[in-house]
Protein backbone atom coordinates (compact mmCIF):
# COMPACT_ATOMS: atom_id res chain seq x y z
CA UNK A 1 0.00 0.00 0.00
CA UNK A 2 1.22 3.57 -0.92
CA UNK A 3 -0.89 5.23 1.74
CA UNK A 4 1.16 7.81 3.68
CA UNK A 5 1.16 7.32 7.93
CA UNK A 6 -2.18 6.91 9.58
CA UNK A 7 -2.30 9.79 12.29
CA UNK A 8 -5.21 9.95 15.28
CA UNK A 9 -6.91 13.11 16.36
CA UNK A 10 -8.97 12.70 19.27
CA UNK A 11 -12.60 13.01 17.98
CA UNK A 12 -14.43 16.36 19.03
CA UNK A 13 -18.45 17.42 18.81
CA UNK A 14 -17.61 19.79 15.17
CA UNK A 15 -16.97 15.46 14.27
CA UNK A 16 -20.58 15.21 14.78
CA UNK A 17 -21.91 15.34 11.07
CA UNK A 18 -18.91 13.21 9.66
CA UNK A 19 -19.31 10.59 12.04
CA UNK A 20 -22.79 10.27 11.29
CA UNK A 21 -22.75 10.07 8.09
CA UNK A 22 -19.93 6.97 8.32
CA UNK A 23 -22.41 5.36 11.03
CA UNK A 24 -25.68 5.31 8.87
CA UNK A 25 -24.15 4.39 5.49
CA UNK A 26 -25.77 1.55 4.37
CA UNK A 27 -22.55 -0.90 4.38
CA UNK A 28 -21.41 0.37 7.76
CA UNK A 29 -25.26 -0.29 9.16
CA UNK A 30 -24.89 -3.59 7.31
CA UNK A 31 -21.71 -4.48 9.83
CA UNK A 32 -23.04 -2.91 12.67
CA UNK A 33 -24.39 -5.05 15.46
CA UNK A 34 -26.97 -2.03 15.79
CA UNK A 35 -28.28 -2.07 12.14
CA UNK A 36 -30.50 0.71 12.85
CA UNK A 37 -30.17 3.97 10.95
CA UNK A 38 -29.06 6.75 14.12
CA UNK A 39 -31.23 10.56 14.10
CA UNK A 40 -28.73 13.35 14.35
CA UNK A 41 -30.20 13.98 17.93
CA UNK A 42 -29.48 11.20 19.44
CA UNK A 43 -25.86 10.68 18.12
CA UNK A 44 -24.75 13.95 19.12
CA UNK A 45 -26.28 12.70 22.67
CA UNK A 46 -24.20 9.56 22.23
CA UNK A 47 -21.05 11.72 20.85
CA UNK A 48 -21.02 14.27 23.95
CA UNK A 49 -21.49 11.05 26.50
CA UNK A 50 -18.45 9.58 25.13
CA UNK A 51 -16.27 12.75 24.44
CA UNK A 52 -16.85 12.71 28.28
CA UNK A 53 -16.38 9.14 29.23
CA UNK A 54 -13.18 9.32 30.91
CA UNK A 55 -12.98 5.14 30.02
CA UNK A 56 -13.58 5.85 26.32
CA UNK A 57 -11.25 6.87 23.70
CA UNK A 58 -12.91 8.15 20.11
CA UNK A 59 -9.85 8.78 17.95
CA UNK A 60 -10.35 10.33 14.15
CA UNK A 61 -7.53 8.35 12.07
CA UNK A 62 -5.89 10.60 9.22
CA UNK A 63 -3.78 9.75 6.24
CA UNK A 64 -3.05 13.20 4.93
CA UNK A 65 -5.71 15.52 4.94
CA UNK A 66 -8.39 12.87 4.41
CA UNK A 67 -9.99 11.85 7.68
CA UNK A 68 -10.46 8.05 6.49
CA UNK A 69 -11.76 6.23 9.53
CA UNK A 70 -12.20 5.93 13.53
CA UNK A 71 -11.10 3.67 16.20
CA UNK A 72 -13.22 3.85 19.87
CA UNK A 73 -12.26 2.16 22.59
CA UNK A 74 -14.02 1.09 25.53
CA UNK A 75 -11.58 0.67 28.79
CA UNK A 76 -12.75 -2.51 30.37
CA UNK A 77 -10.75 -5.53 32.31
CA UNK A 78 -9.38 -7.93 31.11
CA UNK A 79 -9.32 -6.69 27.38
CA UNK A 80 -10.24 -2.79 26.47
CA UNK A 81 -13.32 -3.18 23.62
CA UNK A 82 -11.79 -2.09 19.97
CA UNK A 83 -13.87 -1.18 17.31
CA UNK A 84 -13.57 0.59 14.06
CA UNK A 85 -14.96 2.22 10.81
CA UNK A 86 -13.77 2.66 7.98
CA UNK A 87 -14.90 5.89 5.66
CA UNK A 88 -16.80 4.94 2.65
CA UNK A 89 -14.55 6.81 0.64
CA UNK A 90 -11.29 5.03 2.45
CA UNK A 91 -12.45 1.46 1.55
CA UNK A 92 -10.97 -1.12 -0.52
CA UNK A 93 -7.52 0.26 -0.03
CA UNK A 94 -6.44 -1.18 3.14
CA UNK A 95 -6.99 1.52 5.66
CA UNK A 96 -8.82 -0.59 7.91
CA UNK A 97 -5.72 -3.15 8.49
CA UNK A 98 -3.46 -0.05 8.80
CA UNK A 99 -6.04 1.65 11.14
CA UNK A 100 -5.97 -1.07 13.41
CA UNK A 101 -2.54 -2.01 13.54
CA UNK A 102 -1.97 1.15 14.86
CA UNK A 103 -4.39 1.13 16.82
CA UNK A 104 -3.01 -1.59 18.42
CA UNK A 105 0.52 -0.06 18.99
CA UNK A 106 -1.00 2.90 20.41
CA UNK A 107 -2.90 1.60 23.03
CA UNK A 108 -0.34 -1.58 23.43
CA UNK A 109 -2.32 -3.49 25.91
CA UNK A 110 -4.97 -6.52 26.34
CA UNK A 111 -7.63 -6.38 23.30
CA UNK A 112 -11.10 -7.73 22.71
CA UNK A 113 -13.36 -7.08 18.77
CA UNK A 114 -17.13 -8.03 18.89
CA UNK A 115 -17.23 -8.70 14.93
CA UNK A 116 -20.92 -10.16 12.91
CA UNK A 117 -19.89 -13.25 11.77
CA UNK A 118 -20.91 -12.27 8.32
CA UNK A 119 -18.40 -9.33 8.26
CA UNK A 120 -15.64 -10.86 6.38
CA UNK A 121 -13.63 -7.36 5.80
CA UNK A 122 -13.26 -7.15 9.65
CA UNK A 123 -12.28 -10.48 10.55
CA UNK A 124 -9.43 -10.39 8.30
CA UNK A 125 -8.07 -6.59 9.82
CA UNK A 126 -8.73 -8.20 13.32
CA UNK A 127 -6.67 -11.41 12.23
CA UNK A 128 -4.22 -9.25 10.31
CA UNK A 129 -3.56 -7.28 13.75
CA UNK A 130 -2.81 -10.09 15.73
CA UNK A 131 -6.16 -11.55 17.30
CA UNK A 132 -7.88 -14.43 17.20
CA UNK A 133 -11.36 -15.59 17.32
CA UNK A 134 -12.15 -17.08 21.18
CA UNK A 135 -16.29 -17.43 20.47
CA UNK A 136 -18.55 -17.25 17.76
CA UNK A 137 -22.84 -17.78 17.55
CA UNK A 138 -25.44 -16.77 14.83
CA UNK A 139 -24.88 -12.90 16.06
CA UNK A 140 -21.35 -12.19 16.95
CA UNK A 141 -17.63 -13.51 17.32
CA UNK A 142 -15.51 -12.59 19.82
CA UNK A 143 -11.65 -12.09 18.96
CA UNK A 144 -8.96 -11.24 21.71
CA UNK A 145 -5.76 -9.89 21.37
CA UNK A 146 -3.30 -10.46 24.79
Amino acid sequence: MTEKNIIFRPAIINDAKLLLSWRNDPETRKQSINMEEVPLEKHIEWLEKSLTNPNRKLLIAIIGEEPVGTIRLDIEKPYAELSWTVAPTARGRGVGTKIVKEAVQLFNRSLKAKIKPGNLASMKIAESAGFHKVSENSEITEWVRD
